[in-house]
C-alpha cells in the first residue's frame, strides 16, 4: 500500500467515505510523484517505516520498536530527508482533505435542516426563542466590537509558496466535489472532467515535491507582512462581506453595523524582536494600504463593467447624476451611461490614491489617475450615492451582487486593510523615559524612583504643554528607535485613518507608571493632544497587557489606582471612552501551568468587569477585554465558540479581541469557507454571550472549589516544572528546543535573552517544543494532582459529586477539562518516551519522565472520574476522525526526528541532518495544526 494511502474505503463509515476518497486519492498521486522523481528504492523505504511506525503505535510491539531503531539509524542524511519530505507533504495534503470533508459535511447537515451550534442561523434562532428582536440584535451590534489579531510568532511554518500551492488544490477538492453533483447516470463528460482534474492536482503535488519547503534564511518582518496579507486577499476581504450579507439577511434586512474588523500585530509588535522598527510600521501600513486599494480597484473595474444602464432607459438620483458630471470620462460612446462614467471617474481618483499613499500603479487606466480620495469616507460617500440611485430606480437586484460587498469592503477595511497594534516591553518605555528626563535635568535618575515618586513624575509631565526632548540632545539607540516608532505612528494615523492604529500594549504591566510612560512618550510626538488638567485626548488606547500570575491578580488594582489619579478618566472619555485590556495565557501557563493560568484569568476578569461597571456609572467607560489566545490550550486555544461562551458573565458585552496566530491562523483561515465559518462562529458566540447571557454566575462551592484545585495544581505545576532539581536540563534535551531557535521560521527571536534557562525562554517555543515532542505538559500537567488531592481533603464520593456538579453546569470549568481532554487525546508518551531518550544523564530521565507520565495517569484518572467518559474526545467526533486518521503517518516524523536529533548532537554535523529536522518540526506542526 502506498505511504500515503488509508485502509479500503469499505471499512470507513458512509459519513466518512468521501473523506477517504480524497485523502487515497492524494496519497496515490504524492506516491507516483515519489516513485516518479526519487525513485521505488525510496517509495518502498518511506512504505516500511509507515509499516513499522504503525505497529509500534497500534500494539507497542517491542520487535517493530527495535525493527523501527535499527533502520532510522541505518538511514544515510539523504534518505532521511526525502522520507521526511514524503510523510510531511501527506501532512500537509491531509489537512486540505480534512477541511474538504469539514466543509461537506457542514452542507450536509445545513441541506437537512440539521443547523449547527456556533452558526449565525443557530444564534439568531436562540435570541429569537429568548424573545430578542431583530431590531434589538442590530442596535446591539451597533455598539459591538470584535476583532481577531492575526500575529506572527515562532512557530509559523508555513512558506507563501506551499500556501499559494495547496490553496490550489483545495480549489480543485470543490471543483471534484462540483463536478460528481452534476454528474448524471452515463454522463460521458464526468470522467473526463475528473481526470483534467486529477492531472492539475498532480502538476500541483509535483509543484510542492520540488519546492523548498524551508526557508534558507530567517524570516524577515517583510516576509511575515506578506504571509498575513495573502490571508486577506484569499479570504477576509470578500468573506467578512459575504458574513455581512448572510447576517442582516438572517435578520430579515436589518442594518448591521461594521462591528468586525481585523486587527493586526505584525510590524508593530516590538517585543523582544529587534527587527521591527518604525520602517516596518511604515512598510506593514503602506502595504495593508495597497492590497485594500488595489481590491477595491479590481470591484470597481467589474462593477463598471455591469453597471451599464443607459439614462434612455433608467432614471438617476440628482446626486448620482452630479457625480457622473464630476467624471473626467468624455467618451462619447460613454454619455448616456451616467453610472459608468461615474464609476470610471471613482477609479481614476483611487487610482490616484494609490500612487499619492504606496507610489503603485493601477492595472488599468480609462482616463489617467486625478484627484485622489483623501479619506476612505470620501470613496464610501460616491459608493453609497450610485446605491441609492440604483435602489431608488429598481436596481436593487444590481446592488447586492458586487455594489453592496464592496461598500461594506470599505466600511470594514478602509484605506488601512486592519488596526495595527503597537506592543513593547515596559521595561523599555521606562529606560526612554529615564533618558528623556536625564538629557531635560528634571530628574537625574528615574528608575531608582519608587513608584509613587515616578507618577508625580509623569503627571507634571502631562500637565505640562511644553515637549520634554531636547534639541541636538546626543540620545541612545534604543530611545532614538522608540521615538521613531511614535513619530511614525502620528504620521501614519493621519494619512490612512485613525483606525490604522488604536492601540498601544505595554507587556509585561506591573504598575500604573506603566501606563503613564506611554502617554508621556505619545505627547512628545502630537499623539496626546492638551495636558491631562485641561482637556486632554489620546489618539492611541494606552492597554495593559497582564501576563503572569502576579501581574493577574493584581490587574483591578493596578486600574482602579490608574483611573483614580486626576485627569485620566475624562481623557478616556474624550479620546472615545473605550479602555482595552489584554490578558495573556502564554506567560500565565508557564509561570503557574493549565489549570491556575485559567482559574487567575478568571478571576482577573471578574474583577475588572466589577471595577468598571463602577466606572461606567460616573464615566461611562466601555471596558473590553484582548484575549492573548494562542494556538495550543496551554496557550489558551482551544475552540473559540466554546471559549467565548466560557466567560464570566458580564465580560463580552459585545466587546471582544482575540489573537489568531502561527499554523492556527492557516488551518482557520487559508480556505476562504473555513475562514468565514470560523469569523461565523465568532460572531454567533459574541451574540449569545452578549444578549442571552448563558454564563450565570458561579456558586460559591464552585469558586471556592476551583480556588483549592488552583492552588494544588500549581503546586504540583512548579513543583516539577521550576523546583525539581535537572528539570531544566531535561526539557532542554527531551525537546527539539534548540532546534527550533536555530530553524528559520520566524523573525522574533525564541528567547529573549541568552537560551540557557526556562524563565528567559518565550512562552511560544515552551509550548511549540512540548507539543513537538508530544507531552503536551503545558497543557494538562498538575490537574489530576490538584483532583486527588481534592478528594482527599473530604469525603471523597461527596467531593467527587460536586465535581462532576461543577462539569455540567459551569461552563468555564467544563471549557477547561474539554481543552485539557483534547490535550490528552493529543498527546502520546509512547512517542514522548523516544524523546526523553534524548536526555544523557539517565537517572534524570527516568526521574522526570516518570514524573510526567504519573501525572499523566492521574489526569486521565481525574477526568474519567468527572466526565463520565472512558475514551478522549467522546464529545468531539470531528477531531477523533482527523486524529484517528492522521496522527499514524506523523509518528514516523516523530521517530526520524529523534533520530537525526541524537545525531546532531553527537556531532555529526551534517547540514542534511540539520535539514532533515527543520523539516520533520514543519511535517509534525502541520500534522498537529494546532502546536504553537
Amino acid at each position: 500500500m502506498p505511504p500515503t494511502e488509508q485502509p479500503p474505503v469499505r471499512r470507513a463509515k458512509d459519513n466518512e467515505r468521501p473523506l477517504l476518497e480524497d485523502i487515497r486519492l492524494l496519497g496515490r498521486i504524492l506516491g507516483d510523484v515519489i516513485r516518479e522523481q526519487e525513485g521505488v528504492d525510496t517509495f518502498e523505504l518511506v512504505e516500511r517505516i509507515r509499516k513499522l511506525s504503525v505497529a509500534f503505535r497500534r500494539d507497542a510491539d517491542h520487535e517493530a520498536d527495535r525493527a523501527l531503531k535499527g533502520l532510522l539509524k541505518s538511514l544515510t542524511g539523504d534518505q532521511a530527508v526525502r522520507v521526511i519530505r514524503a510523510f510531511t507533504y501527506f501532512s500537509h495534503l491531509a489537512n486540505l482533505a480534512e477541511d474538504r470533508h469539514h466543509i461537506r459535511r457542514r452542507q450536509v447537515h445545513e441541506r437537512a435542516g440539521d443547523t449547527q451550534e456556533g452558526s449565525i442561523e443557530v444564534a439568531l434562532a436562540r435570541l429569537r426563542w429568548g424573545g430578542i428582536h431583530a431590531k434589538t440584535v442590530a442596535q446591539t451590534l451597533a455598539h459591538s466590537y470584535l476583532s481577531p489579531v492575526l500575529t506572527a510568532h515562532p512557530t509559523e511554518v508555513q512558506r507563501k509558496s506551499i500556501l499559494d500551492a495547496e490553496r490550489d488544490l483545495a480549489r480543485l477538492l470543490t471543483e471534484r466535489d462540483e463536478i460528481r453533483a452534476r454528474a448524471q447516470p452515463r454522463d460521458a463528460l464526468a470522467p473526463r472532467e475528473l481526470a483534467a482534474n486529477e492531472a492539475q492536482m498532480r502538476a500541483r503535488v509535483a509543484q510542492l515535491w520540488q519546492t523548498r519547503l524551508l526557508r534558507f534564511t530567517r524570516l524577515t518582518v517583510a516576509d511575515e507582512i506578506e504571509t498575513a496579507l495573502s490571508y486577506y486577499e484569499a479570504t477576509f476581504l470578500r468573506e467578512i462581506p459575504k458574513l455581512y450579507g448572510q447576517l442582516e439577511q438572517e435578520l430579515g434586512n436589518q442594518p448591521v453595523a461594521s462591528f468586525l474588523r481585523m486587527g493586526q500585530w505584525i510590524g508593530g509588535d516590538r517585543d523582544g524582536n529587534p527587527n521591527v522598527s518604525a520602517e516596518t510600521l511604515e512598510y506593514a501600513l503602506r502595504r495593508q494600504c495597497e492590497v485594500a486599494l488595489r481590491h477595491y480597484l479590481t470591484e470597481l473595474f467589474w462593477l463598471g463593467s455591469e453597471l451599464s444602464l443607459s439614462a434612455m432607459l433608467v432614471q438617476v438620483t440628482p446626486e448620482m447624476q452630479a457625480l457622473a458630471e464630476r467624471s473626467p470620462d468624455v467618451n462619447e460612446h460613454r454619455m448616456d451611461e451616467p453610472y459608468r462614467r461615474a464609476v470610471t471617474g471613482m477609479y481614476a481618483r483611487l487610482a490616484a490614491t494609490l500612487r499619492e499613499f504606496t507610489g503603485g500603479e493601477a492595472a488599468r487606466h480609462a482616463v489617467p489617475p486625478q484627484n485622489p480620495y483623501l479619506r476612505a469616507e470620501d470613496l464610501l460617500a460616491d459608493l453609497r450615492t450610485i446605491r441609492d440611485s440604483l435602489l431608488a430606480h429598481h436596481g436593487a437586484a444590481i446592488v447586492q451582487q458586487r455594489l453592496r460587498p464592496l461598500i461594506r469592503a470599505v466600511e470594514v477595511f478602509g484605506f488601512h486593510l486592519a488596526t495595527v497594534d503597537l506592543r513593547q516591553n515596559s521595561e523599555q518605555h521606562e529606560e526612554v523615559v529615564a533618558e528623556l528626563l536625564a538629557a531635560a535635568r528634571i530628574t537625574k535618575d528615574y528608575r531608582a524612583l519608587d513608584e509613587a515618586g515616578k507618577q508625580q513624575v509623569l503627571l507634571q509631565l502631562l500637565n505640562d504643554a511644553r515637549p520634554l526632548r531636547v534639541l541636538d540632545a546626543d540620545y541612545g539607540e534604543l530611545a532614538r528607535k522608540e521615538l521613531a516608532i511614535f513619530e511614525t505612528a502620528q504620521r501614519m494615523v493621519r494619512r490612512y485613518g485613525g483606525a490604522a492604529i488604536r492601540h498601544y500594549i505595554i507587556s509585561h504591566t506591573e504598575a500604573v507608571s506603566d501606563l503613564l510612560e506611554v502617554m508621556v512618550l505619545q505627547k512628545e510626538v502630537g499623539l496626546l493632544h492638551g495636558t491631562l488638567d485641561d482637556h486632554a485626548r489620546c489618539d492611541l488606547i494606552v492597554v495593559p497587557l497582564f501576563e503572569t500570575i502576579a501581574d493577574l491578580r493584581n490587574a483591578a488594582a493596578i486600574m482602579r489606582d490608574f483611573y483614580a489619579l486626576p485627569g485620566i478618566a475624562r481623557m478616556v472619555q474624550r479620546s472615545g471612552a473605550e479602555q482595552d485590556i489584554m490578558l495573556g495565557y502564554s506567560d500565565s501557563n508557564k509561570d503557574g501551568g493549565i489549570f491556575t493560568s485559567n482559574w487567575e484569568l478568571y478571576r482577573a476578569e471578574i474583577a475588572l468587569v466589577d471595577l468598571f461597571d463602577r466606572l461606567a456609572n460616573a464615566h461611562d467607560i466601555q471596558l473590553r477585554l484582548f484575549h492573548g489566545r494562542g494556538g495550543t490550550v496551554g496557550r489558551g486555544g482551544g475552540p473559540s465558540y466554546q471559549a467565548i461562551l466560557a466567560q464570566p458573565p458580564g465580560t463580552v458585552r459585545g466587546q471582544i479581541r482575540l489573537t489568531e496566530q502561527g499554523e492556527v491562523i492557516a488551518s482557520k483561515y487559508a480556505n476562504p469557507e473555513i475562514g468565514r465559518r470560523n469569523l461565523e462562529t465568532l460572531v454567533a458566540a459574541t451574540l449569545e454571550a452578549t444578549l442571552l447571557q448563558p454564563t450565570k454566575p458561579a456558586s460559591k462551592a464552585f469558586l471556592q472549589a476551583a480556588e483549592t484545585l488552583s492552588q494544588a495544581s500549581m503546586k504540583a505545576y512548579r513543583g516539577l516544572v521550576y523546583d525539581t532539581p535537572g528539570f531544566a536540563d531535561y526539557f532542554f534535551s527531551a525537546t527539539p528546543i534548540r532546534e527550533i531557535a536555530e530553524l528559520n521560521i520566524s523573525s522574533r527571536p525564541a528567547s529573549r535573552k541568552a537560551l540557557q534557562k526556562l524563565e528567559d525562554l518565550r512562552a511560544v517555543p515552551w509550548s511549540f517544543s512540548w507539543g513537538q515532542s508530544r507531552v503536551t505538559l503545558n497543557g494538562w500537567f498538575g490537574f489530576g494532582s490538584a483532583v486527588e488531592a481534592f478528594l482527599a481533603a473530604g469525603d471523597r464520593k461527596e467531593q467527587a459529586a460536586l465535581l462532576q456538579k461543577m462539569y455540567r453546569q459551569w461552563p468555564f470549568f467544563r471549557a477547561l477539562l474539554s481543552n485539557i481532554d483534547m490535550v490528552l487525546a493529543k498527546s502520546d508518551l509512547a512517542l514522548g518516551s523516544r524523546y526523553s531518550g534524548l536526555v544523557p544523564d539517565a537517572r534524570l530521565r527516568k526521574r522526570i519522565f516518570g514524573a510526567i507520565e504519573a501525572e499523566w495517569q492521574r489526569t486521565v484518572v481525574a477526568l474519567n472520574l468527572i466526565t463520565g467518559e472512558k475514551q478522549r474526545l467522546a464529545g468531539n467526533a470531528a477531531l477523533a476522525r482527523s486524529i484517528r486518521h492522521r496522527f499514524p503517518y506523523i509518528d514516523p516524523l516523530h521517530h526520524l526526528q529523534v533520530e537525526l536529533v541524537r545525531r546532531w548532537r553527537e556531532g555529526q554535523a551534517d547540514e542534511r541532518a540539520r535539514r532533515g529536522i527543520h523539516l520533520s518540526i514543519n511535517g509534525i506542526a502541520a500534522g498537529l495544526r494546532n502546536t504553537g
